[in-house]
């Protein structure tokens, strides 16, 4: 375990963007190859747009890690923040740090993007895919990508995360998002994958065009937080259909230059929820 967090003190440029890249390719080669649900729209046409916002957010994360590493690094010198106040084997001293920097950075940061508003307009970029695959989990509004980073670094601080905890944490969370997104697993599989983790159908559901599921399944490596707060839903596979109701323009939503001024759109009321 020790070797483990030391690998990710240090973890090189290469091997985050290996990480990334590698992650993309293979659940995107592995769902057009041998789908569960077969989806028909021109994968790269569909993929260009959720492409560029992956490079936005690696830019802005890129821009601003120094504040990330002055932040752990500041938590570890001054003793501070959750982990460090308990007395804990390295083991769950690692395992905590993951848990809680998934809440405070993932689980926390997503329901507060769907409860206000001003911030539900712009995390609607990501919500507004009409064909979610694993090139989805990244589509997120440069705005997006600041106030995730933002959440992060506060999580950091509450939980009093090392960097190397911090690494392991984003590798994971990056690796979870892909495959979440990622149109591949047997249900049976998958429903006793989402008694511990986030499986790809339990995050669908969260990307059905209407609430309530909208607002649930908030997760990204973890499903214990949509479990003890209740956010937990379940919905057919087949039934689910991508998009948000009050956004139902697929041209539109699928181009690079209107998804740029979606944030800036009057916020419209949801037309119906469904039962």
């Amino acid at each position: 375990m020790e070797a483990l967090i030391h690998y990710f003190e240090t973890i090189p440029s290469l091997h985050r963007s290996l990480l990334l890249v590698g992650g993309i390719s293979f659940f995107w080669l592995l769902e057009g190859a041998i789908p569960l649900v077969f989806f028909k729209y021109k994968k790269w046409k569909h993929a260009l747009p959720n492409l560029f916002f992956t490079g936005t957010t690696v830019l802005i994360n890129f821009a601003l890690a120094f504040l990330l590493l002055k932040t752990s690094d500041w938590t570890v010198e001054a003793n501070f923040g959750i982990i460090n106040w308990l007395p804990l084997p390295y083991w769950a001293y690692v395992l905590l740090g993951l848990l809680l920097l998934d809440f405070f950075g993932a689980y926390v940061a997503h329901y507060t993007e769907h409860k206000v508003k001003l911030l539900w307009m712009v995390h609607l970029v990501h919500h507004t895919d009409h064909h979610v695959d694993t090139t989805t989990a990244n589509r997120h509004h440069p705005f997006e990508s600041v106030i995730r980073f933002a959440f992060t670094l506060f999580g950091v601080v509450v939980v009093g995360a090392p960097i190397g905890i911090v690494m392991l944490y984003q590798s994971v969370s990056l690796i979870a998002a892909q495959f979440t997104h990622a149109n591949k697993l047997p249900k049976k599989v998958d429903k006793v994958l989402s008694w511990v983790l986030v499986s790809p159908d339990m995050h669908k559901v969260h990307h059905h065009y209407m609430l309530p599921y909208t607002d649930a399944n908030y997760g990204n490596i973890f499903s214990i937080w949509d479990r003890i707060f209740g956010t937990f839903m379940t919905y057919d596979r087949e039934a689910i259909v991508y998009g948000v109701d009050t956004f139902p323009d697929e041209a539109e939503n699928g181009t690079i230059r209107l998804l740029l001024k979606q944030p800036f759109h009057r916020y419209r009321k949801p037309t119906n929820i469904e039962k």
